[in-house]
């Protein structure tokens, strides 16, 4: 039974993405703890749809906030305060993917990372990031403060054009397991995404990390 979260750099840098395609990889339930941002649909749906998730693996978000924002700013809006201490990761059958929500310096209140809630958590951790200009430093900054915070790490996974340098640079400097590197995919369709998930990475890799 696997049990690890999904992080990613910065903000959408393709993390759901990348999510829905380890969960169909691994026939894992989803959960996103907090959601913030309603209008233009939800991350919890993006992956239900590309990974063909049943309801009974989708677990509920424990807040919906409405207004596409960091966390914290998004509950101040609607005129609530995030207790952290609900986001516990849920028991399932099987395996589960957590996805958080933007990079990991997140602010979920005025004093409280997403980072600090993960490290309670000590669950293994994917970090998504980009093969973009600017990749190389959000990688290593987010590299860093995983490892102030003594979560482990089972490596990065890339998402974008092929960039082979830029790949090389983060895992050798930050020394971490290259996982693979998830193309854009079009059309993006829960088959053509099965297909390439399994093409570009290995499943052990996210199965027998210790």
């Amino acid at each position: 039974m696997t049990r690890l979260v999904v992080v990613g750099t910065d903000t959408d840098v393709g993390k759901t993405v990348f999510a829905a395609g380890l969960c169909q990889a691994l026939g894992a339930s989803y959960w996103k703890p907090v959601q913030a941002g309603l209008a233009d649909g939800t991350d919890t749906l993006t992956v239900t749809e590309l990974a063909g998730l049943s309801d009974e693996r989708i677990i509920p978000e424990i807040y919906r906030l409405n207004t596409p924002a960091s966390p914290h700013v998004s509950a101040e809006i609607d005129g609530i305060e995030l207790d952290t201490s609900l986001l516990a990761p849920p028991q399932v059958d099987g395996s589960l993917v957590i996805e958080g929500a933007g990079g990991l310096l997140v602010p979920l209140t005025r004093s409280i990372l997403y980072a600090d809630v993960i490290a309670h958590w000590q669950l293994p951790v994917v970090l998504v990031g980009r093969t973009a200009l600017g990749a190389i430093n959000h990688a290593l900054l987010s590299l860093e403060a995983l490892r102030a915070r003594h979560i482990p790490i089972i490596g990065m996974a890339f998402v974008g054009d092929e960039v082979p340098d830029t790949e090389r640079t983060i895992c050798e400097m930050g020394a971490v397991k290259r996982l693979g590197r998830l193309p854009f995919v079009d059309p993006l369709t829960p088959d053509t995404l099965a297909a390439v998930f399994a093409e570009q990475f290995t499943l052990s890799d996210f199965t027998d990390f210790t």
